[in-house]
């Protein structure tokens, strides 16, 4: 995003090690983290806002870089996630996981059935169009980040359960623990077959292309 996004491009992860991502917001807390992590673990700093997230061989990720008159972020924010969102909605309906894109205006009651809020934490509160199960738990967090030059949307799938303790841990927050685990759901809950991370972002991969081409 340096220079003008004349076309959409695209990028799905998966990621070998765990380490844990900050967001800019929480600097003043990366040094404390990092005392705290395992050995040879790593903490990053991004240089957007919201909260810590911890990835790992557990979760499948998506990048996507879009123009600002690209439909779909050329509206509201909030309606900038409802596209990507269904889409993995759609990847996971192929894959026996059941999920739906939470509309925005549900946002607020779903906060709500889950109990206090994580707000440290990206997986630890819900947004519009991020992508939950029947109980309203979050499986796809969402994340963008506007620029003048073009629009990048962020998508985490949760394939296995993380280790929420390891991310409170160094948060200084292990209180948050089963927070975490009562908002949070993965596909290995949702299916007696759940996908392997590798096919997921197959999917995925193949999804994105469709639909950016079109």
């Amino acid at each position: 995003m340096a220079e003008p996004v004349a076309a959409p491009r695209f990028r799905v992860w998966t990621y070998r090690d765990p380490a844990i991502v900050l967001g800019c917001s929480q600097r003043a807390r990366q040094a404390e983290a990092a005392a705290r992590l395992p050995p040879g673990m790593e903490l990053m700093l991004r240089p957007s806002g919201g909260g810590a997230v911890l990835t790992g061989p557990w979760m499948v990720s998506a990048s996507v870089v879009l123009p600002l008159a690209h439909p779909w972020v050329k509206g509201r924010l909030p309606d900038s996630y409802r596209d990507l969102g269904q889409l993995h909605v759609d990847v996971l309906a192929g894959l026996g996981v059941s999920a739906r894109a939470l509309p925005e205006a549900e946002v607020p009651e779903a906060n709500a059935r889950l109990g206090p809020v994580v707000d440290w934490a990206c997986y630890g509160s819900l947004a519009p169009w991020e992508v939950v199960d029947a109980a309203g738990r979050k499986l796809v967090g969402l994340a963008q980040r506007r620029q003048r030059t073009g629009v990048l949307l962020v998508a985490g799938t949760l394939v296995a359960r993380p280790d929420w303790a390891l991310l409170c841990g160094a948060l200084g927050h292990p209180e948050d623990v089963d927070g975490m685990l009562r908002r949070t759901v993965s596909c290995d809950a949702l299916t007696d077959e759940p996908p392997e991370a590798a096919l997921l972002a197959r999917r995925l991969h193949a999804a994105l292309e469709r639909a950016l081409a079109a």
